[in-house]
């Protein structure tokens, strides 16, 4: 692979020029298909992945050949579906198993899934095929080294596993705090509100909360924690407000700016944030010690719950872990993995409203005391329904397919009729998607999806949204914003050095 090919890897295919001026005489389908691909093109390099995903596969159904596939594997992986991303590569390589480009796309696919073994064989193959390319082979060293630090890493976190989150701060020296740090301080040893406001003016200085306070916080979230059931209820009187917010994931600003809008939690404001507060963003630290704080503040009017994020795999990929190493220590990153463990896994508003960050389930008649029976203490699984309330999808045809993802499933809206009858339920919110208004109402009114992290990745564009409701009346009203200026640190700053 010369220079210009590792560039290429970087960006989708252009169709071959004809060999012949009649070519497009001889093989008309051919030339269609390559005008398809080429303006599949032109959207991919303006972000418009949808609709280069659109005009890819209408040249796959004109005249299917491995280019479209990769190129349209591709777009998929820019729109996080890993699971169509992978199945795009393994088409490509059916069609020609010496397809160099196609083995690279379908090892990001796994990469982003975190299964780097099998992303290790792949990119063995590519740097094999493609000795003098530097590119092919900086991505094999750095994917054997993440494969031997994930072995290393988990061997660590088992003995982890054995201790909580409590011991490991008796078995640490804590140092003295310095006679020159001016920052919140716990008022003996407690989250009150005076430290909490402090907290959110001092993050937005871009200081560093004392490690002394960070672990503290982090030994009292386990041990509230572990007092909380994998279904959480929550009684909203009649006529107070109850607020939902979807992903943050690290945009820790345009949590500054919800807060802004709908004012600090406080009992008489009570929120929930539905999962994934970590990764990508590149002040997940600040995301998490505010969200962390304000449940010991008020852990009856404050609710977190897990989402895939919260997980050993995806923080090491997504960048929570190395932003948690940079700012503090890889002790802290493995209590952090700790304490996800004990996040519930999903909320039930005045028994009518299921909260949770994926969605529904590949089996009939699972019951909310099933949910309440999961034992969540673990790392998710990839199946099961702890894993499906992490990561499926709703999608609008009826019944149950595989998940875009690559794990979890997609879910019509028969099954959630299915479900809400079963369970006597209005309907569900989750969130895991991000969406153009921020919110997306689906499957007739009753699956509702809430996204709060405006211009994802400092690169989607779509606004943030949270839903707000009453006790009386648990009709959703939405609430639409636009991100905020950040300081200039970019999005992945801390990721894997392949993901990012």
């Amino acid at each position: 692979m010369s220079s210009a090919a590792e560039e290429a890897n970087h960006k989708p295919e252009a169709p071959t020029a004809p060999a012949q001026e009649n070519t497009s005489e001889e093989n008309p389908l051919q030339a269609k298909a390559d005008e398809l691909g080429a303006r599949g093109n032109e959207f991919f390099k303006e972000q418009n992945y949808e609709q280069a995903i659109a005009l890819y596969t209408e040249a796959i159904e004109t005249c299917p050949n491995e280019r479209f596939y990769a190129n349209r594997s591709f777009a998929h992986f820019r729109t996080e579906s890993y699971g169509y991303a992978l199945s795009d590569a393994d088409k490509a390589i059916s069609m020609k198993n010496s397809y160099t480009k196609a083995y690279y796309r379908r090892a990001a696919a796994l990469m982003a899934l975190g299964r780097f073994k099998k992303a290790l064989a792949d990119l063995e193959f590519v740097a094999k095929r493609c000795p003098s390319a530097k590119d092919a082979q900086d991505k094999y060293t750095e994917c054997k080294k993440m494969v031997n630090k994930i072995a290393f890493e988990k061997a660590i976190s088992v003995q982890h596993q054995e201790k909580s989150v409590e011991k490991m701060c008796r078995d640490m020296e804590f140092a003295t705090i310095e006679d020159d740090y001016t920052g919140p301080k716990l008022e003996n040893g407690k989250v009150t509100l005076e430290f909490m406001e402090s907290l959110l003016e001092w993050y937005k200085k871009q200081n560093k909360l004392h490690k002394n306070f960070a672990y503290r916080i982090l030994c009292d979230m386990e041990t509230l924690l572990k007092t909380q059931p994998s279904l959480v209820e929550i009684p909203v009187p009649d006529e107070q407000k109850f607020t939902v917010c979807g992903d943050i994931h690290g945009q820790f600003y345009d949590l500054l700016h919800i807060f802004e809008i709908n004012g600090l939690p406080s009992p008489t404001n009570p929120y929930l944030f539905n999962g994934d507060f970590v990764d990508r963003g590149s002040f997940s630290v600040e995301c998490i010690f505010t969200l962390f704080g304000f449940k010991l503040l008020y852990p009856n009017h404050f609710f977190l719950a897990r989402g895939n994020h919260e997980s050993f795999n995806m923080n090491q990929l997504y960048g929570f872990t190395g932003e948690v190493v940079s700012k503090y220590s890889q002790n802290m990153a493995d209590m952090f993995t700790l304490v996800y463990n004990w996040l519930p896994l999903c909320h039930l508003i005045n028994k009518k409203v299921l909260v949770m960050h994926g969605g529904l389930f590949s089996k009939d008649n699972v019951s909310l005391d099933d949910l309440r029976a999961i034992d969540r203490n673990c790392q998710p699984p990839e199946e099961g329904l702890m894993c499906e309330l992490l990561w499926s999808d709703p999608h609008p045809l009826a019944g149950r397919v595989p998940s875009k993802r690559g794990v979890g499933i997609q879910f019509g809206p028969d099954v959630t009729e299915a479900f809400l009858k079963y369970n006597n339920l209005d309907y569900i919110i989750r969130s895991h998607e991000v969406k153009a208004e921020g919110y997306e109402v689906d499957h007739n009114g009753k699956c509702i999806t809430v996204f709060s992290a405006p211009n994802y990745c400092d690169q989607m564009k779509n606004l943030g949204a949270f839903i707000t409701l009453k006790g009386n009346d648990l009709t959703p009203k939405f609430t639409t914003y636009a991100d905020s200026p950040h300081p200039s640190i970019r999005p992945m700053a801390y990721a894997y050095s392949l993901m990012s």
